[in-house]
């Protein structure tokens, strides 16, 4: 089913020179430094954690988490269940002495979460750790420059339109598009940088807003990643033909700002990068979808209540909130995330078909995207 979906690179139309550098990046060995890392069962470094501090969000985006499941009834996590900020510490603490070198806070929506300045201040301390969040922007105006002193440095902006009326439509809770605009401007001025945007493209929905997204943050230095429409979960009722692939986001804007590709920045980047011709900025594409991108996955993902997941896609997570609250030593936790890791063998976007996409997979919202 899928196969006939997929788009060749050569469809493009964008010349032998891009193709060659497709085939490069697509063939780059692992760097001899990862052999020396905890890997997986196809030798995976495990590198980045995701961290969602909340499963609760203030957007109802369409994608995500849609009010036909998560209305005014919907059951959320007990705080009581949350992994404190201090457990959060700790077991960043813990992740980083395995080898884990990156952390973003996810959510839901992590802003939400109170306080959450404090969590970020006991994370920059930790010694050569890449700490960065993503969010939804609706509150970033308030507190950018807090979250800067905090000792964050980077952030990342969900928006999926400029066109007010389709980016109130698909965040479904009336949200003005400006107000994230303001988030953005508010982040940058803290000197969170670099700033990126992620788009999701549902066809039906907002392709027509692809253009204008990379045309709008060009001009502003901000670098925007396109996304298909992933089949993440089980309540946002994906289906095949609301994705609009890598191959066509890339058509749409070449055509109007000429695009050339890019290597990727380090092993287990998940966005393709292309720059303008023009030296302009460049843009990311996320192709979730339409090409395997499993291949060279370092991350890992730790649930708002101490459940850590292999994938994106899984099904079922390990605890760790038992460890922490049942008295284990670092050393056992550290152990038990050892051993998940060694016996991972996530790849979900290479078998991708109908009995995968109907199984009862984790929310995004649950553990970020």
């Amino acid at each position: 089913m899928f196969a006939n979906h997929y788009e060749d690179v050569s469809a493009l139309g964008l010349g032998c020179q891009r193709l060659e550098a497709f085939a490069i990046i697509s063939q780059m060995p692992p760097p001899a430094a990862s052999r020396t890392l905890l890997l997986d069962r196809f030798e995976r470094p495990l590198r980045d954690l995701r961290i969602s501090v909340t499963d609760r969000c203030n957007f109802r985006c369409v994608y995500c988490m849609p009010k036909e499941v998560f209305g005014k009834d919907f059951q959320f996590l007990d705080r009581k269940a949350l992994l404190t900020f201090e457990e959060l510490e700790r077991l960043a603490r813990i992740f980083r002495g395995i080898g884990i070198e990156k952390i973003r806070l996810t959510g839901g929506e992590p802003l939400v979460r109170r306080n959450l300045e404090a969590l970020i201040g006991k994370l920059a301390a930790i010694e050569g750790l890449d700490l960065t969040l993503t969010t939804n922007g609706s509150l970033l105006a308030l507190k950018a420059a807090r979250l800067r002193e905090a000792g964050l440095r980077r952030v990342t902006v969900s928006l999926d339109s400029l066109d007010d009326t389709v980016f109130r439509a698909m965040n479904d809770v009336d949200f003005p598009v400006e107000r994230v605009l303001a988030g953005i401007d508010a982040a940058a001025a803290a000197g969170l940088s670099p700033i990126k945007v992620n788009m999701v493209v549902k066809r039906g929905v907002n392709e027509d807003s692809i253009v204008p997204m990379a045309r709008f943050f060009r001009e502003r230095g901000h670098i925007v990643r396109f996304i298909e429409y992933m089949d993440v979960g089980h309540s946002n009722g994906w289906r095949m033909d609301e994705v609009v692939s890598a191959a066509e986001i890339v058509r749409r804007i070449d055509r109007e700002l000429p695009l050339e590709p890019l290597q990727a920045n380090y092993r287990g980047e998940v966005a393709q990068r292309w720059r303008y011709r023009d030296g302009s900025g460049e843009i990311g594409i996320i192709a979730s979808v339409t090409q395997a991108f499993c291949r060279d996955c370092t991350r890992a993902r730790l649930s708002a209540e101490g459940q850590i997941y292999t994938c994106l896609f899984a099904t079922a997570g390990h605890d760790l909130r038992a460890l922490l609250r049942g008295g284990a030593a670092d050393e056992a936790i550290g152990e038990s995330i050892t051993a998940v890791w060694r016996q991972r063998s996530d790849r979900y976007s290479e078998i991708r078909g109908e009995h995968t996409v109907r199984l009862p997979k984790v929310e995004m919202s649950y553990i970020g995207g």
